[in-house]
């Protein structure tokens, strides 16, 4: 993976004019994301809270296609989806993610496929109920995972950014909590003493893998000028 290079011309940052074809009204930096899922851009745009940057699901701009993740690694995923959006919208900055929870007591399970466990169209209350059923006999001290999320970004001129980002915590022994998604009601953060999905959005905001994934990706993103008006 390449690193973003910083490159000028008579000193103006190397994508100052192509961003011009997508700065949007609001004079900020339009980023479609390669997601459908509306709870995940909720938390992304929550996350950003940019005012330079405008963060656009695809199917707002009438892309609406199934990516068939086959990659290897989160990063490796990231990417299929991120690059197959940037062939349709090639003058566009196209961002993706892919995350998944891994479980020590599961050997990694189920990881790259976080998603898709026991299929699309299980709902998340029977995902987490089918992961405490296979952890019933596990002790506490052997229940830590993680969640991880690798974010890439793919520029008009074909470059490549990728970041990481980890969330540290145990499997708890029930479905807990209101708030967040997907295996959020099951994962218990030690040192808060409560699950994930207990606490604000604000706060899970500050901490979760995604954040930190993003939050590195945004300030890389600034820190190589991709637009005059744009610092870290």
């Amino acid at each position: 993976m390449n690193k973003w290079r910083k490159k000028k011309y008579n000193n103006i940052p190397k994508n100052t004019a192509i961003l011009q074809n997508f700065i949007t009204h609001n004079n900020m930096i339009k980023i479609i994301f390669a997601t459908s899922n509306k709870n995940k851009i909720k938390e992304i745009r929550e996350i950003v809270n940019d005012k330079d940057f405008d963060i656009i699901p695809m199917s707002e701009v009438g892309i609406n296609i199934d990516i068939e993740e086959n990659g290897r690694t989160y990063e490796e995923n990231a990417l299929i989806k991120a690059r197959a959006i940037a062939k349709l919208l090639p003058k566009e900055i196209i961002m993706a993610e892919d995350s998944g929870l891994e479980i020590d007591a599961l050997d990694g399970k189920p990881g790259l496929f976080s998603a898709r466990f026991l299929g699309h169209e299980t709902s998340s209350i029977e995902k987490n109920k089918k992961i405490l059923e296979l952890m019933r006999q596990v002790e506490e001290n052997k229940r830590t995972a993680r969640f991880i999320c690798s974010m890439v970004a793919v520029m008009p001129d074909g470059e490549e950014l990728s970041t990481r980002g980890i969330f540290e915590g145990k499997i708890g022994f029930e479905q807990k909590g209101e708030n967040g998604f997907g295996y959020d009601p099951i994962f218990f953060l030690p040192d808060k003493n409560c699950y994930l999905s207990e606490i604000s959005a604000e706060e899970k905001n500050e901490i979760s893998h995604r954040s930190v994934a993003l939050k590195k990706m945004i300030c890389l993103l600034k820190k190589n000028k991709i637009s005059h008006k744009i610092w870290c």
